[in-house]
């Protein structure tokens, strides 16, 4: 059965910059979560492979016992776009119990969803599961209804077909993905990886995403230009980058103010032309990537210390726990407390 969730916003909304959870019983590390994707011919190999490398790599290292199956239209097999034929898919009924069903893309010349996999997506989601379109597969998940006077995102050579097609989808360009916790659309082809990578995190936690991403050499949370993994997420250094370096400048202080005004000093740049050149680079302001990144510190300190609140607080720069509990409040509507016991490693006693 879908998981059924023990707190869902009727407006809950996540994007590549702005998350908000959806709490799931299945959240915890051990819990069976069961995605079904879906196979049809003419899909690329890497639109099929995406949701399968990070779901399965949940279960490869250890996490949890997830499973992803492949289904179609029919049991049996499909010609990919490459020309290769894939056998063993699933039928339609293999998705009547998932927890999570992903169209991975959509066919190039844009035909409407049929109507049996319509009735599947909407009865999916009727009793509780994710449906998830990557790139293309928006299109189709718009198709549906599911995404009607909702925000979401494609790739983006499909957004002028899209918005004639539903003008009731307010298309946001901005972003990565866009998730609303019953629905989670991503935009073109690669950034399929964040989205996935996203519902890791939002079941078993920051720091279980991280060990997905490490293991896939990916970024566990891609922002704008950032596309390399190590411990935190880190932008590709160069030194011809000043905007990389002043972002791993930053994530060696994130205990400190770090104003605009200091991040533009250590870029070497006028503070309006740091401005503009770190919205170029990124996607995002300053003040949203940096609030992002003391925010992935905090998770990982309450998931994996025995640190109090008001010591994760100073440590990620939030100067107090007021401050740090409303920015939890804002950006994952619950509390570090309430997170902690949700997505603790290990057996973590606050401090004091």
């Amino acid at each position: 059965m879908g998981s059924l969730p023990l707190w869902a916003p009727d407006a809950g909304l996540t994007t590549g910059t702005k998350v908000v959870f959806r709490w799931f019983c299945a959240n915890r590390v051990g819990s069976v979560v069961r995605a079904t994707v879906y196979a049809f011919d003419g899909v690329t190999m890497f639109h099929l492979a995406v949701p399968q490398m990070v779901f399965d790599e949940v279960r490869r290292q250890g996490l949890g016992p997830w499973e992803t199956v492949l289904f179609g239209d029919q049991p049996g097999s499909i010609r990919t776009a490459e020309g290769y034929r894939i056998g063993e898919i699933a039928g339609p009924g293999a998705a009547l119990d998932a927890d999570v069903v992903v169209v991975p893309s959509w066919s190039d010349d844009g035909r409407p969803v049929h109507q049996a996999l319509s009735d599947l997506l909407v009865a999916s989601h009727a009793r509780g599961a994710t449906v998830v379109g990557l790139c293309l597969g928006a299109v189709a998940v718009a198709d549906t209804g599911l995404l009607s006077g909702r925000s979401a995102v494609t790739h983006w050579q499909a957004f002028d077909a899209m918005t004639d097609r539903h003008p009731d989808v307010a298309l946001d360009t901005s972003v990565l993905y866009i998730d609303h916790g019953d629905v989670l659309t991503s935009a073109g082809t690669a950034s399929g990886l964040d989205a996935c990578l996203h519902l890791v995190r939002v079941r078993l936690g920051a720091t279980a995403a991280n060990t997905v991403a490490r293991s896939l050499v990916v970024a566990p949370h891609r922002l704008g230009g950032q596309a390399q993994y190590i411990e935190r997420p880190l932008p590709v250094s160069t030194d011809h980058d000043p905007i990389a370096d002043v972002q791993e400048w930053a994530l060696s202080r994130l205990d400190a103010s770090l104003t605009v005004s200091e991040l533009a000093t250590a870029a070497h740049m006028s503070r309006r032309t740091f401005l503009r050149v770190f919205q170029a680079s990124t996607g995002t302001t300053p003040a949203v990537w940096v609030r992002s990144r003391r925010l992935d510190l905090a998770r990982r300190l309450l998931e994996t210390t025995n640190r109090s609140v008001d010591q994760v607080a100073t440590a990620c720069g939030f100067g107090s726990p007021v401050t740090l509990r409303q920015a939890f409040a804002t950006a994952f509507r619950t509390s570090p407390s309430e997170y902690r016991r949700q997505f603790t490693t290990q057996d973590v006693r606050p401090r004091g």
